[in-house]
């Protein structure tokens, strides 16, 4: 019964099944992140010092990114794997691969809590913290580190199950935690005047109730692959597989961190704390684009991995194109709504009127060319559905360690603060555009030699 839940991925209809597969994928990635969106609601809102304190946790958020790119890396580096390994009809392997990726999990969340919670205070001061910010950082970081572990597993493992084809689990997986957490947030922060600490307690408490529901059903015999103990040590020859997809999303969201780190410090230095305020509402709006169109990726990717191991090249052409589609439309309305109506998104976070006026100027600015990115978006994870580690790893690197770091450095030289936001749109049309002529010239290739070659 539930190996045909899976094989629906090679026989039902593509636009229904993208229906079936991306809608509940994009709501678990638009819950996924309300977690940290409506922490800084909240906290933006806290009477008295809600601008301070909203810049101090936005000054976490690289560590945030930092702890979720390892979590990607085990996850979206596995799953697509298993993915393959099903539509061979090859499950002892495909529970092979979801073992060790639990595995990478759970190491990876004993050495971040270790090191992040040791070192918390030089990073933030590193990160773009200040004297005025830095309290209310380290008091939101201190509490999140507490439940790495719960975030790893609900983050990482939630990939396997919407692999094999069950979105609606996925979704529901995320569901359970979010709604916790949005009806903890004002408990903690207002009612028991915890703060920030409140803030971060909520979403460490969502996230172990998510991580909880998620080891629940893959060791139920209602998955179609089960996490067993025994296949959770780790096993070099499945770690270098994993490894050699998963790092491709890791770049993509731990250079995430950097770039934060890089666009903090820069702020800080040529603009200040208000500054700094405006890229803790700036990530937000960009999660809250970028996401949906990642959860409608992440809803095709199986379906494309799982043709791409059946060595079904026209479901894996058309899925593509649907996705491609999808992607584009969706991040230029996203998108142009920030460039044209920024105040749309600018008044959500805060109250603070001088913070609200600066974040409407720089907005459009900032989002410019975030209104074509679902090409990329789109093309980088068809490569990484489709095994193409080293090719995927480029496109990762290409728009923000090749492009957007080195412009966001030596744009305000000439500039001034605003050459900082006038990097990001260069840095997203260029990498746009040499990701479509790479995704032309190698998918035909790649799907030519699909029937002949050895695939991961």
């Amino acid at each position: 019964m539930q190996e045909k839940q899976e094989e629906r991925l090679g026989s039902e209809p593509i636009g229904k099944l993208i229906v079936s597969m991306a809608v509940p994928s994009v709501a678990a990635q638009i819950i996924n992140v309300l977690y940290n969106i409506i922490d800084r609601v909240y906290i933006g809102h806290i009477e008295g010092y809600g601008d301070m304190a909203l810049t101090g946790v936005g000054v976490t958020f690289p560590i945030l990114m930092l702890i979720s790119a390892f979590s990607a890396f085990a996850g979206m580096g596995g799953a697509p794997l298993a993915s393959i390994r099903m539509g061979r009809q090859e499950y002892d392997e495909a529970e092979d691969i979801l073992g060790n990726s639990a595995g990478l999990l759970v190491l990876f969340a004993v050495m971040l809590t270790i090191v992040f919670s040791i070192f918390k205070t030089p990073i933030l001061y590193a990160f773009g913290a200040s004297e005025n910010s830095i309290t209310y950082a380290v008091d939101y970081i201190s509490v999140y580190l507490l439940g790495t572990i719960f975030v790893q597993i609900a983050v990482g493992l939630n990939t396997f199950i919407s692999g094999q084809g069950q979105a609606k689990i996925a979704m529901l997986s995320v569901l359970i935690g979010a709604v916790l957490n949005i009806l903890l947030d004002p408990v903690f922060i207002f009612v028991l005047h915890m703060g920030v600490r409140g803030a971060a307690l909520a979403t460490i408490i969502s996230q172990a109730v998510s991580a909880l529901w998620i080891l629940h059903f893959l060791t139920s015999q209602k998955s179609v692959i089960r996490l067993r103990l025994r296949k959770m040590r780790l096993k070099p020859s499945l770690v270098g597989k994993i490894a050699s997809l998963g790092i491709s999303p890791f770049i993509m969201q731990s250079t995430e961190s950097l770039v934060s780190i890089t666009l903090n410090s820069g702020l800080q230095r040529y603009g200040g704390d208000l500054y700094v305020g405006t890229m803790s509402i700036l990530s937000s709006v960009m999660q809250l684009i970028v996401i949906p169109m990642q959860g409608v990726s992440q809803g095709v990717q199986p379906i494309i991995s799982y043709n791409y191991g059946a060595k079904n090249g026209k479901r894996v052409k058309e899925a593509f194109f649907k996705m491609l589609a999808i992607c584009f439309l969706g991040t230029f309305l996203l998108a142009g709504i920030a460039v044209i109506a920024p105040e749309i998104y600018a008044g959500i976070f805060t109250s603070n009127q001088a913070l609200v006026n600066l974040t409407c100027e720089v907005m459009p600015v900032y989002f410019l060319g975030i209104t074509i990115f679902g090409i990329q978006n789109a093309c980088q994870s068809t490569f990484l559905a489709l095994g193409q580690a080293k090719v995927s790893l480029f496109i990762a690197l290409l728009r923000k360690v090749i492009l957007l770091i080195p412009l966001a450095i030596i744009l305000p030289k000439f500039m001034g603060v605003m050459g900082i936001y006038r990097a990001e749109p260069i840095a997203d049309v260029i990498s746009v555009l040499i990701t479509i002529l790479l995704f032309t010239v190698t998918f035909k290739k790649i799907l030519h030699n699909m029937e002949n070659r050895d695939m991961i």
